[in-house]
Formats: C-alpha cells, structure tokens, sequence
C-alpha cells in the first residue's frame, strides 16, 4: 500500500468521524432551532386567544349585560369570542389549532380529550405550574403543543356555573342543565390549548442540516485534492527521483547525477544527504580504482 494511499485512507477515516460528531451536534442544534421557532408561533396563538378573551370580557360583556336577561348571547363569553376569532385563522392554516378544552364545559365542543384531560390533570396535580409545552406524535406529523390552566379565581363566574338554579335561564334554555355546572372557586376547570405543526420546521431543520454536511463534504474534497497535490509535487516525486537516482547508483551505472536541491525542508535535506552519499561512494570508487 503506498504512502499517497495510506495518507488518503487516514484522511478519510478521519474525515467520516469528524463529519459524524458535526452532523449529530448541527442536528441538534437545528432542531432546538427548530422547537423554538415553533414554539414562538405557538406563543403568538396563545396571546392571540387570551387578547380576544380580555377585549370580550372588559369591553364586549359589559355592552350585553342588559339583553343578557333576555336571552343568552355567547358572544359575551369569552371562550366562545377567543373559538370564533381563531377559527378565522384556521381556515388559513389548518394544521394549527387553538382550544379551550375543560373537563366540564358549557358547551360539549370544548369537553377536553383523552390527552387534553392528561394535562387538565397535570395542572390539578401541580398548583404551580403555569404552562405545559410538550410534543405529540399524530397520524398528521409531529405537533407541539402549548398549554396554561384555567383556574377558576373570580367569584363572579359561578353566577353562571354553580348550579343550574342560579345560573341564567337563558343560558340553561340554550345549553341545557347538564353541563358545565358544579364549578369551585381555586379548581382547574380546563386549559388553553394550542397545537403547531414541526413537520415544516423539522423539514426546514433537515434541509439546513443536509446542506451544512454537504459543505462541510465539498470543503473536505477541495481539501483533500490540494493536499495530495501537495504531496506529490512536494513529497513523492522527489522521492520517486531520489529513489531512480539510488537505484542507478547501486546498479553501477557511471555518471549517475546528483540530485537537484531545492529548498531547506525535509526532502531537500534528503536530497543533500544523498548527494554526499553519492560524493562519498564516488572518491571510494576512485580510490579503489588508483589502488
């Protein structure tokens, strides 16, 4: 196996490895990269809804208050205004999707789902935590979800969901008495909901992770063809001259010449040493012929 093979293989070796340890470091990366950027737009949706439910609750809900003795307006609620608002959105991106989901709501639309109600439950369990950020494998792709608690802290809420007997007899005409009732002040009663697609933005990530091992390869293969380059008009043809030279000397051959120094690195070095090898067999030639 010659020296210019042996060089390449090592190169190689070394190039697989490092190549490895980059992409699986840049694939992590980008995938935070990834997670956060989904996440923001997850945010953006959260603020969304809970800026429609505050504009409804201080500005819609008092305009209503006199007609609601009339007849229910769900447009005074704020869950309903936050659903109606962000299903505008959806029509545009479907994928993404925001819910109020409660374990016993109102209206049967936002009873929570299995997963839903695991993390009403997370919220129950833990009075502290304030938000739950996890990702789901779905039949449509990976999705992040982004969730806070409904904690039922304004007394005023239970004029509507204590009992059925106190609550508007508009309200219970629309919805009915089996819902959404039984309410307790300091309870989790459900949880803002949002879910955004990471299909795209892992696609993104893969992409960019793709096109930075191609660069790194393209940078690599530039590399390794300068360098052998490098060594063969640096390294190995001088050598393979030195070694024609060597062999024609052994071999007796007269006016066998000296090799043409050029430079002070190692193989001119090599090269001078075999030029007084050359010098010093040629005088013990001479002598012996003069004997």
């Amino acid at each position: 196996m010659g020296l210019r093979t042996k060089f390449n293989l090592a190169m190689i070796a070394a190039f697989v490895v490092g190549l490895a340890a980059a992409t699986l470091l840049a694939r992590e990366i980008t995938r935070d990269e990834a997670r956060r950027q989904v996440l923001n737009e997850a945010t953006l949706l959260m603020r969304a809804g809970t800026a429609v439910r505050s504009y409804t609750q201080n500005e819609v809900r008092p305009l209503l208050a006199d007609q609601l003795t009339v007849r229910f307006l769900p447009h005074s609620v704020p869950s309903w205004s936050a659903h109606t608002v962000l299903r505008q959105v959806q029509k545009d991106y479907p994928d993404y999707s925001y819910k109020e989901a409660a374990l016993n709501p109102t209206n049967p639309a936002d009873r929570a789902t299995d997963w839903e109600a695991d993390i009403i439950a997370t919220f129950k369990r833990d009075r502290d935590l304030d938000q739950v950020v996890l990702t789901r494998d779905t039949p449509g792709g990976q999705f992040l979800t982004f969730a806070r608690p409904f904690r039922l802290t304004d007394r005023a809420c239970l004029a509507c969901h204590s009992t059925p007997a106190e609550a508007p007899a508009t309200l219970v005409d629309l919805y009915g008495k089996e819902n959404g009732f039984g309410w307790t002040v300091g309870d989790v009663i459900g949880a803002q909901v949002v879910s955004v697609p990471m299909t795209l933005a892992l696609a993104r990530a893969d992409h960019a992770l793709l096109a930075f091992a191609g660069a790194l390869s393209a940078a690599f293969l530039a590399m390794l063809v300068v360098l052998n380059g490098l060594m063969h008009f640096l390294i190995l043809r001088p050598i393979q001259q030195i070694t024609v030279l060597a062999r024609d000397v052994s071999s007796g051959k007269p006016d066998v010449p000296e090799y043409n120094v050029k430079g002070r690195d190692e193989i001119s070095s090599l090269g001078r040493s075999f030029n007084l090898m050359h010098r010093s067999l040629q005088n013990a030639m001479r002598m012996l012929e003069g004997a």
